[in-house]
């Protein structure tokens, strides 16, 4: 069984900065054996996947806002 490869995001075109959902977040990103690119966010423990780096990003980004729109401590219509 091969472990998944350390990515540096200062290698590849994947800017975790340029997602507002991941202002707070701490990327790291690895390859698997199958070629997909992994991101996880070390502050939520949100993991998401693409094709490439940039999408992997883009792909935690979005899985990040619904973690933190999920886990939110605000109100709403739920207790309906």
């Amino acid at each position: 069984m091969s472990s998944d490869e350390p990515v540096d995001l200062a290698d590849v075109d994947a800017d975790p900065s340029a997602y507002e959902a991941l202002a707070d977040a701490d990327v790291v990103m690895r390859q698997n054996e199958h070629g997909l690119y992994i991101a996880d966010d070390e502050v939520t423990g949100v993991s998401s996947q693409g094709q490439t780096p940039e999408k992997a990003v883009a792909n935690l980004a979005e899985a990040v806002a619904s973690y933190e729109e999920a886990t939110a401590d605000e109100p709403g219509d739920d207790w309906l």
